[in-house]
């Protein structure tokens, strides 16, 4: 069988396609750049734009094909307000409804599609299961959401989808906005958060991500939508504290008034000067816990990861990178 991964050299690409490749299937990494990775002595890779639907049917996508969408525009660059909507829905939408016009018009009918959890906006419950009402916060959650009605109406036509909600997926490949982070503990300084640090922060490793790629693919590719991270995640103050001690840092952690921080950001991002995107900050200090359980129960799958671990994890590649040598392969503590 053939999987045909699009944004397969990307973050969770370069773990789900060797794992593909590792169990014999003919694997095809369709994206628009290519890395120096070892699995593509065994994976094709094909130039693919996902903005043009012509580039993707010169695949030649096949009826039994197992398509997988990783292809995404992120929230690292912070992008200023004007440009958010440019940015985010020529890959995140117009993208997702090319590749799936083309495998219509090829007969192909299994796609695994990543959205996010910032689908769901502020939470109003918790943990927040898939059926929590969604009302994106801004052009990224909202580019993802319609990815995911688009996607209910190619059910109707008879395709089967899946799609996951990760939340904030770190791992070797990725620092994003852990880099600020990062470089404000190596220098000692306070680490301030937004409120007091008590609500949980829920990673997701990309090889859990990874996994569960490839555990709707074992499923049958189910007509339903799953949420992907961590078990048991402690608190933003227990998660940071953990890291400075690791870091052997002296930075504190700076408790701060949440309304007062957001509006502040708030008027840096109308003055066109953000530094965090308001869909990052807007939730920062709320209960934002998925409820992984659904995955358990229809795909067999359990993250394997602990928060703790993953960003310990992340620094440590950090600080490789800061020395001037390559990442080396990161072995992460497996929840117990």
């Amino acid at each position: 069988m053939r999987h045909i991964i699009f944004g397969g050299d990307g973050f969770v690409g370069r773990h789900l396609a060797p794992r593909l490749a590792n169990e014999g299937h003919e694997v095809v990494v369709a994206d628009i750049v290519k890395s120096d990775l070892p699995h593509y002595r065994d994976v094709r890779f094909v130039k693919t734009d996902v903005t043009s639907e012509v580039s993707i049917r010169e695949l030649g996508i096949k009826p039994d094909d197992m398509v997988y969408n990783l292809s995404a525009k992120m929230l690292s660059p912070i992008q200023v307000r004007a440009k958010r909507h440019d940015f985010f829905f020529p890959v995140n939408y117009y993208g997702t409804e090319n590749i799936i016009r083309a495998m219509d018009a090829a007969g192909a009918n299994r796609l695994v599609h990543f959205t996010t959890d910032m689908v769901y906006g502020h939470t109003y419950t918790w943990p927040q299961k898939e059926d929590h009402p969604c009302a994106p916060l801004g052009e990224y959650g909202l580019s993802k959401y319609k990815t995911e009605l688009l996607a209910a109406d190619w059910r109707q036509r008879g395709m089967n989808i899946t799609m996951f909600r990760p939340r904030l997926i770190i791992g070797p490949g990725r620092l994003g906005i852990l880099a600020k982070l990062f470089k404000l503990i190596d220098m000692s300084l306070p680490v301030p958060m937004i409120g007091s640090g008590k609500n949980p922060y829920q990673f997701i490793s990309v090889f859990d991500c990874a996994s569960a790629a490839h555990a709707a693919f074992t499923a049958g590719v189910p007509n339903e939508v799953y949420n992907l991270g961590s078990l048991n995640p402690p608190t933003t103050r227990q998660l940071l504290t953990k890291l400075i001690k690791h870091a052997g840092s002296r930075s504190l952690l700076v408790p701060t008034p949440g309304w007062a921080v957001k509006r502040t950001l708030d008027l840096l991002d109308l003055l066109n000067m953000p530094i965090m995107d308001p869909e990052q900050y807007l939730i920062a200090d709320e209960m934002c816990i998925l409820d992984v359980s659904k995955g358990e129960r229809e795909l067999g799958w359990v993250p394997q990861y602990r928060d703790e671990d993953m960003l310990i994890a992340a620094y440590t590649e950090y600080r490789k990178k800061l020395a001037g040598n390559e990442p080396a392969a990161i072995t992460q503590s497996k929840a117990a």
